[in-house]
């Protein structure tokens, strides 16, 4: 499967963002999903996930209640709507994806495939 990240961009603390990642390939709905980020000089981080048909999702504790994580096997897109954005939250984000995975497990492990990023930036 091939992902293409998009919707970053420049916003103001307390502002929204929605990515989205499109995935190529016809077995979108086989692969368990999930958004990770990377800010200036640290590593790799998981933010979110989502099972293979979207009734369960798994989160990091620093976005519960401001990023939600759906998808749309039919379009072969998964989202990240972020609300509330801090500056914290200042990264590259990269979607992800894994087949036959758990949302709990794409915090676990490291996916086989990988988007490009694309970059957030929340000023203060």
């Amino acid at each position: 499967v091939q992902l293409q990240a998009s919707g970053g961009g420049l916003v103001q603390a307390g502002g929204s963002l929605r990515l989205s990642c499109a995935a190529s390939g016809r077995t979108f709905s086989s692969f368990a999903l999930g958004w990770y980020r990377q800010a200036p000089g640290k590593e790799r981080d998981f933010v979110a996930a989502i099972g293979l048909n979207g009734a369960s999702t798994y989160d990091t504790d620093s976005v519960k209640g401001r990023f939600t994580i759906s998808r749309d096997n039919a379009k072969n897109t998964v989202y990240l709507q972020m609300n509330t954005l801090e500056p914290e939250d200042t990264a590259v984000y990269y979607c992800a994806a894994q087949r036959w995975a758990t949302a709990q497990a794409m915090g676990l492990i490291v996916p086989n495939y990988w988007g490009q990023g694309t970059q957030v930036t929340v000023s203060s």
